[in-house]
């Protein structure tokens, strides 16, 4: 995994965006072309914040170092003292239970009054498919992934594919709306996958105990973007230690 740059420069960059941003001699910093959400006082706010940039990352989610197979994720950084958040996103296709054969990262600050400046960006160019909200389609909802893990009881390094995260069949899932009202209830393919169209808003998901798994994915609140569909993985323990 590519770690964030050092802190120094980090730092460096964000005093450079709080300076622009006070009226400073530095040139002023790219505007957020989406309403700015601010003001940003947390990581939430802060990946929110780079979200309403780019709409494509919608539905991506935290490094989860457990988590076998994880092709794109975001970090968060807070800068000290300077009120500014670092933010590193990659998106990652291609075999990612085995590493991912392609990247592509960002690196952002982010400001106090929710100004997202692009600090750095590389990597390979990104199909319309690989994107955390894929774009092509234009369908409204969601994308439900399941797995299940961990598969072994001792962590590898390198990670093994044999002991990557595995698809749960048939998994049941409950969304419910903002009421508290089942809208649907959903059964996941033979690979674990459905794709669920919605209208846009806010929903609860609420995995449903599978067996063979210790317990049932956590329930989770996503937001609908109308026009985007976007994955959401749901993560169900196997107990093995």
């Amino acid at each position: 995994m590519n770690r964030l740059p050092p802190l120094f420069l980090a730092i460096l960059a964000s005093i450079a965006l709080v300076a622009s941003a006070c009226g400073g001699s530095a040139a002023s910093p790219t505007p957020n072309p989406s309403p700015t959400p601010g003001p940003v006082t947390t990581p939430d706010e802060a990946i929110a914040a780079v979200i309403a940039r780019e709409p494509r990352l919608a539905g991506i989610t935290a490094l989860d170092p457990d988590l076998i197979g994880q092709g794109s994720f975001y970090e968060v950084m807070p800068a000290s003292g300077v009120g500014v958040f670092v933010v590193k996103v990659t998106v990652g296709w291609g075999d990612c239970p085995a590493g991912c054969i392609s990247r592509h990262e960002w690196l952002y600050a982010v400001g106090p009054d929710g100004t997202v400046t692009l600090q750095s960006e590389g990597g390979d160019a990104i199909p319309p498919d690989a994107w955390p909200s894929p774009g092509g389609d234009g369908r409204t909802g969601i994308m439900l992934i399941a797995l299940r893990g961990p598969i072994c009881p001792v962590e590898r390094i390198p990670p093994d594919p044999a002991c990557a995260s595995q698809p749960v069949p048939g998994a049941v899932v409950v969304i419910r709306d903002v009421a508290g009202d089942e809208v649907k209830r959903v059964t996941l393919d033979a690979d674990g996958i459905a794709f669920v169209e919605l209208a846009a808003g806010t929903y609860t998901l609420e995995p449903q105990p599978v067996e063979g798994t210790m317990a049932p994915a956590d329930a989770q609140s996503v937001t609908v973007i109308a026009g985007i569909g976007f994955p959401v993985t749901l993560g169900y323990d196997t107990g093995i230690r």
